[in-house]
């Protein structure tokens, strides 16, 4: 008996006999002949060799060839004359011969096997092309006489040669150019022949089965390579409809009929004559019903879609075995079977979406078949125990997503939610390997650019949609953490999608950010829809006020969830639901609403109240059962809440289900009746199938038995119940449905459900590369990523994954810069500082070492640092521990000392006032050396030796090599993070931030210097003064938003100071910095920051006296640059009382001078503002002993040429008119005002000790009062000042002449007669004008005693003849011009006249200066009585 050889298949295993690729160019006519010879040749040479095919005889002796030889022969005579025209040769009169050959079944293996290589070499060839007349009947023979092939078989080896070869044929086929005329009947022919050989191989060697499913590989790759090249108008086959498959599926059947019986071979049955036992389970590709429906016409034109849907459905085929089990369950495996077959046909599908792409939606046949029953294969697949399956699962929905995401919307939510999330969770009993292989689908799918918005903007932003953005975002957070176990590659994974989706969004450009939303007025929810779901002009909006709405109804359905009507009312306040509710409104929140404790909803709707029922008639009217079964619809309706368990309200959901179904389905129901009756008869049934306490289950028969007369008085169709029995056998309902959100384990009836909703679900939004939802993504996934990196980074060790822990840092400020986030920065910047290390209590040398050998502290740092300097402007709370770690900086001398210098851009003081601070100063470090001198040392050996060895007794000995690198490590690391320009930068900060940078610095300092007084403290008080200093100088612009808290810090360290100090010194002259630099910008704030100087003179006695030099000269350069920004009097006298303490302190009282002299001098400067502040200033210095006596001089000539201004302003108020005119009236009572200030001030000097400063002030005193000819002093002030000014001094110098010794106060003789002379010319000059006031007689009464008593004063003990004499004599001099004005006139009234008076004064003074001055009198024989009353004349008695 002959033995026949037979067909098998591997994947991915390049193991083919070389092929000859496509030729540049086809060979010419005769070289083509020789070809065909050589092959010829070939097979006849095979043949030969068998004694068979030698002769044959007949009985006439006459020798006969076999028909195969001759026509072999035959071919040979005919090909040399084809030498040109080949292309219009007949390509199947040269390969008949060959066909034949591989058909007949006496040829054997070898022969068939060479005959099939000669066939190969015309096919690679390309002897014949798309142009070679007749090429389409030559590719159908080839193909054809290739999978009838028959063979005699010798020995094994040569059978597997011989297959290898016919596989070989057939790809050729497919890959030749020609192919394109193949028609859809041969290209199914062709793989179904591919496949058989693939499963036949299984019992072959290793080498066929390799090669066979190599083939079937190209071969789908080839097919579907074409696919993107096919017009989707392009008919298919019409009739077919493979997503349904057919009323059993819809109804819930896992198999349909063709999945249930095998299919018969067909033409590919004669392939072997030796057909396994196996075989006849092979299913074969469009030999089924379906495409002897679709019609000969369709499957006989040039192939295209019609047989890439009969492929793509035998693939998917293939996959059918697992639905012998109703669901698929968390504790079920239902793949117990050999997991090749399901690999294999996988790996075909996932090749042929690759090659087919997004081409599948052009054609809806192959769509539906994608979205339906492929899906549902693949999501029964993923649960399989292998993590190789899954991996072919996860490699074909990732393709999906990549080309058909906006057709697989619902689907793909499913497959995310059922079996990526649930499998990297652990769930579902899932092995390491396998959420490892889900883990890094999800990461895979976070690396694409536009995958979280699409998930977020389809799913989050969609209400009847899990949040899979969310879920997502918290599944890679939680799985970054290593809880109670060391950092895995599960971790590092995880971590790594995190970080995919965040530097996805740090790489888009900012476009703004989103407004805000409110719902004012009620909107039904369900009916928001969006325009245009391709423009993000429009659908970016709605998604963000579906978003809002979303969170709103989650809320509710938490409320609803613990108190049904307190949920609708809290929606009601919330405008999602009318103020009056209605039916429908509530029927479609719970529809629609995801979260819904489904219990509770089966109860709403199955109450009694008249309400419920009509929610629960508006809640089934959103269904649509159109041309559904009513099983199907049943199991629709039940997904979306469990059905009550008390009997009326099952009877009334029921009741409005069979009310809808029956309306939408009459076909078959003859009414509504009939539709209730037998849905309470699917329940009961699906109660007796499935509940394994019901030991003996309903039968067939039983089932329709039971079902008679329901329908209006008359059976239903046996096949129609027997469908609905078979369905709800095969598959349960589900009575109980998960609750709350998530999405529920995939079942059959779930899936039916996901079929119903897609139908009516919004389409997918296919995002673009802009950042139009990041702000909303970001604030969701922030949180979760900071702390999965900082766990990550706490645990990792290698430094690859540390360096991408900080790139995920980084990138997460970036983007809350970019939105503002402060508390997300504030967030991340606290773990960053931990993982510095320096915040940890260790030594100065044990942190030097410890922070150098850490690579991840030094990591740290510098992102730490990065991100201060680039994202500062949104740092608020995180300041405070950016400041710890440059205080520890600091602390460890690892950032210089002039840090705060060079933050700004002014020079440090003078080299003078160095001087003067270091020998003010006490010292405050012992001569050991100590933290403080190892931070000031310049030596990087000097430094790190100071920090390793603190004992002067002992040498410190040289560090080791490995220490002092570890110290390079770390001043690398601290340069590279630029700690300055934190600073010198911040006046680019926002003003919260920078507000909340000063208010760090305010507190590190305050808690430094009110600790302990130790060197350690004291020095950080000051370096974070410095610090804040050059931050408000670097801000001026913006002082305001600073100062209180600066004042009010320095101002605490002035107060508390008792004893001099770097600290208290640093402040005092910090803002004596602070003035100088922001007076010339900030006039507005002059008078503030001048005040804030009156600090200077709250300082304690030892402090002030340490630093008045320093300070004097300070302010003299401040008023020097900054005199003519100071205008108001406050300022002013912030400045004069600062020069007024300098009088008496010797070393500053020069310089204060100085300033003094420099506001005074040529009075520019001064201003009614300073006037009496000036001059009081001036006043002290020349009251000073500390000086030299011309010092004196100096201040009394800056007094008295001070009324050179008095008389200028003077002089402007006369000239000034309306307005202006009423003011300087004002200002004009001011200068009189001023003057008599000014007088006062030099009587005051008049009391002076010292001779000369005495005699001058009283010199200039008489100028003041004198010179005043450009000013009009009123009377009552010319009174005024000879009462307080004139006679104060005339007493009170008579008085200290009196009482005090000559040693005290030498030559007060001449002081006297100053104050004399002085008296006389301010009275002789003030007369005419003060003679018309009724107090003048008072005046003069005072004026006449003050010359009595300086004529009887007694100097020692004896009266002073200068003075003696100078008193009449002045006396005399006044009443001669007081005669002469007419003022001195005799008077004959009786009482005290003016005349009587001032003649019984004088006789006191000079008894015989009336006749001197009145001589008339004499001659007229008056003469004064004896007592002093006036003598009457002779006449008058």
């Amino acid at each position: 008996m002959k033995a026949m050889g037979s067909l098998n298949q591997h994947s991915d295993i390049n193991t083919f006999a070389p092929e000859l690729k496509n030729c540049s160019s086809r060979p010419s006519g005769g070289d083509l002949a020789l070809m065909v010879n050589s092959e010829i040749g070939a097979v006849l040479a095979v043949m030969r060799r068998n004694v068979r095919w030698g002769v044959r005889y007949v009985a006439d002796d006459d020798q006969l060839e076999h028909s195969l030889i001759q026509s072999f022969k035959e071919l040979r005579r005919k090909i040399f004359s084809w030498q040109h025209q080949w292309h219009l040769i007949n390509p199947v009169m040269y390969l008949q011969p060959f066909l034949d050959v591989i058909q007949s079944d006496e040829t054997g293996a070898p022969i068939t096997g060479v005959a099939l290589s000669s066939v190969y070499k015309f096919l690679t060839l390309e002897i014949f092309g798309l142009d070679t007349v007749n090429v389409d009947d030559a590719l159908h023979l080839i193909v054809d006489a290739v999978t009838s092939s028959r063979f005699e078989v010798t020995d094994p080896a040569s059978e597997e040669v011989v297959l290898m070869k016919i596989l070989q044929v057939l790809l050729a086929c497919i890959k030749n150019k020609a192919s394109l005329k193949l028609s859809n009947q041969h290209v199914c022919n062709i793989v179904n022949t591919c496949f058989r050989l693939v499963h036949q191989a299984s019992s072959k060697g290793e080498l066929l089965q390799r090669i066979s499913r190599h083939t079937m590989h190209e071969l789908i790759r080839c097919i579907f390579l074409h696919l993107p090249d096919i017009d989707n108008t392009e008919v298919s086959l019409q009739d077919v409809d493979h997503t349904s498959g057919s009323k059993q599926q819809n109804n819930g059947h896992a198999n349909s009929e063709r999945d249930e019986k095998t299919c018969s071979v067909g033409v590919s049955s004669n392939v072997s004559t030796d057909t396994s036992e196996g075989d006849e389970n092979i299913m074969e590709v469009g030999q089924g019903k379906e495409a002897a429906q679709s019609g000969d016409h369709l499957m006989k034109e040039p192939y295209g879609v019609p047989c890439m849907v009969e492929i793509f459905h035998f693939l998917c085929s293939l996959l059918n075995i697992i639905e012998q089990h109703s669901g698929i369950g968390p504790r079920s495996n239902p793949i117990a079977y050999d997991e090749d077959v399901p690999l294999f046909a996988l790996g075909l599908i996932n090749s042929a979406i690759e090659l087919g792409g997004a081409s599948f939606a052009h054609h809806p046949k192959l769509l539906a078949l994608i979205q339906d029953e492929l899906f549902r294969h693949l999501m029964q697949f993923s649960l399989s125990m292998s993590p190789l399956i899954l991996s072919t699962v996860c490699s074909i929905v990732l393709n999906l997503h990549h080309h058909l995401r906006s057709k697989l919307k619902l689907q793909l939510e499913a497959f995310f939610s059922c079996v990526l999330l649930r499998i990297a969770q652990s769930k579902h009993g899932a092995s390491y390997q396998q959420q490892e292989v889900a883990m890094e689908t999800l990461v895979d799918l976070c690396r694409q650019q536009t995958f979280m918005a699409e998930m977020y903007v389809n799913f989050d932003c969609d209400i009847s949609c899990n949040n899979v953005f969310e879920e997502l975002a918290n599944l890679l957070s939680k799985s970054a953490f290593p809880v109670n176990s060391p950092l895995s590659a599960m971790h590092i994974l995880a971590l790594d999608g995190l970080i995919a989706m965040i530097q996805g969004m740090a790489e888009r450009t900012f476009s703004g950010l989103p407004a805000s939303l409110s719902l004012e007025d009620y909107q039904p929810f369900w009916m928001v829809k969006c325009n245009n779901y391709d423009d993000p002009s429009q659908w970016v909006p709605f998604a963000h006020k579906m978003k809002f709405i979303k969170r709103k109804l989650m809320i509710g359905a938490d409320h609803f969830n613990r108190a049904p009507m307190k949920g609708l009312e809290f929606l009601q306040g919330m405008h999602l639901l009318p103020d009056k509710l209605d039916s429908r409104s509530v029927a479609c929140f719970l529809r629609y609403t995801t979260g819904l404790d489904k219990n509770l909803v089966g109860d709403f709707l199955g109450n009694h109240d008249e309400f419920c029922i009509e929610v629960l008639h508006e809640f089934t009217r959103t269904f649509d059962f159109s041309n559904m079964n009513l099983d199907t619809a049943l199991r629709v309706l039940l997904e979306s809440f469990k059905l009550p368990g008390e009997s009326q309200k099952i009877q009334r959901v029921l009741e409005a289900f069979a009310e809808r179904y029956y309306e939408q389905s009459p076909h078959i129901l003859a009414n509504k009746d009939a539709a209730l009756l037998l849905s309470y008869s699917l329940i009961l049934l699906n109660t007796d199938q499935h509940n394994a306490q019901v030991k003996k289950k309903m039968t067939e028969e039983d089932f329709i038995r039971n079902n008679r007369h329901i329908n209006g008085g008359n059976d239903l169709p046996r096949e129609y119940l027997c469908e609905l029995y078979h369905s709800i056998c095969m598959n349960e309902i589900r009575m109980t449905p998960e609750t709350g959100a998530g999405f529920p384990v995939m079942t059959t009836s779930h899936w039916i459900g996901l079929k119903h909703k897609s139908k009516q679900s919004a389409p997918f939004i296919v995002c673009d590369s802009r950042e139009n939802l990041d702000y909303d993504m970001f604030r969701i996934l922030s949180s979760p990523t900071i702390a999965a990196l900082s766990v990550v980074y706490d645990h990792v060790k290698q430094e690859d994954v540390l360096q991408t822990c900080i790139d995920g840092f980084l990138a997460v400020a970036k983007i809350a810069a970019r939105y503002n986030l402060d508390d997300v920065l504030d967030d991340l910047v606290v773990p960053l500082c931990k993982f510095t290390t320096l915040l940890l209590p260790l030594s100065v040398e044990e942190s030097i070492l410890a922070f150098g050998d850490d690579t991840k502290a030094r990591m740290a740092t510098v992102a730490v640092f990065t991100i201060a300097n680039k994202y500062g402007d949104y740092i608020r709370g995180g300041w405070k521990n950016i400041l710890d770690c440059i205080l520890s900086l600091h602390r460890l001398g690892l950032v210089p000392t002039h840090l705060a210098s060079d933050a700004t851009d002014e020079l440090d003081p003078a080299p003078e006032l160095e001087r003067g601070r270091a020998a003010a100063a006490p010292p405050l470090v012992s001569h050991k050396p100590s933290l403080i001198t190892s931070q000031r040392s310049s030596s990087l050996m000097g430094r790190f030796s100071q920090f390793l060895y603190l004992d002067a007794d002992e040498p410190a000995p040289q560090p080791t090599e490995e220490e002092l690198l570890a110290h390079q490590r770390s001043l690398q690391a601290v340069q590279n993070c630029h700690v300055d320009n934190i600073f010198a930068e911040s006046k680019f900060l926002q003003a919260e931030s920078l507000l909340q940078l000063a208010r760090a610095l305010i507190l590190a300092a305050g808690q430094s210097y009110k600790g302990n007084n130790s060197v350690e403290n004291e020095d950080i008080a000051v370096f974070c003064l410095e610090l804040l200093i050059a931050v408000t100088l670097n801000n001026r612009d913006r002082i305001m938003l600073l100062w209180q808290g600066i004042y009010e810090h320095i101002a605490n360290v002035v107060q508390s100071a008792v004893m001099p100090c770097t600290l208290v010194e640093k402040a005092v002259f910090g803002l004596l910095r602070i003035c100088q630099r922001l007076l010339p910008y900030k006039e507005n704030l002059t008078d503030e920051l001048l005040k804030s100087l009156q600090l200077v003179l709250k300082l304690d006695a030892r402090v002030a006296d340490a630093y008045c030099e320093q300070i004097t000269n300070e302010v003299m350069r401040l008023v020097k640059a900054n005199a003519m920004q100071i205008r108001s009097h406050v300022g002013w006298r912030t400045v004069t009382s600062l020069l007024s303490i300098t009088a008496r302190h010797p070393e500053a009282s020069e310089v204060g001078f100085q300033t003094l002299e420099f506001i005074m001098s040529d009075g520019a400067l001064l201003l009614p503002a300073n006037y009496v502040l000036c001059v009081n200033a001036a006043r002290q210095f020349a009251e000073s002993r500390v000086g030299n006596i011309e010092q004196s001089i100096k201040s009394l000539d800056l007094m008295a040429n001070s009324l050179v201004c008095l008389v200028r302003w003077a002089c402007k108020t006369k000239e000034a008119v309306g307005e202006e005119a009423l003011a300087l009236a004002k200002m004009y009572q001011d200068i009189s005002e001023m003057w008599l200030r000014l007088l006062q001030g030099l009587r005051k000097v008049c009391m002076d000790q010292r001779e000369v400063v005495r005699n001058h002030s009283i010199l200039m005193l008489q100028r003041c009062l004198t010179g005043m000819d450009g000013i009009h002093i009123p009377n009552e002030l010319w009174l005024q000042c000879f009462y307080q000014v004139i006679f104060t001094l005339l007493d009170e110098i008579l008085q200290i002449a009196e009482d005090n010794s000559p040693k005290e106060y030498r030559n007060m003789e001449t002081s006297l007669f100053l104050c004399l002379k002085l008296l006389s010319k301010v009275f002789l000059r003030s007369m005419e004008d003060l003679y018309q006031l009724s107090s003048f007689f008072r005046l003069w009464v005072g004026v006449l005693g003050c010359m009595e008593r300086y004529m009887k004063a007694k100097l020692r003990g004896k009266r002073s003849e200068k003075v003696h004499e100078l008193v009449p004599e002045l006396l005399k001099n006044t009443l001669l011009v007081m005669k002469s004005r007419g003022i001195l006139v005799e008077d004959d009234s009786v009482g005290e006249s003016f005349w009587q008076l001032t003649w019984l004064h004088v006789k006191n003074i000079s008894p015989s200066l009336q006749l001197e001055v009145f001589p008339e009198h004499n001659k007229a024989g008056c003469s004064p009585l004896p007592d002093g009353n006036l003598v009457v004349q002779s006449s008058e008695t």
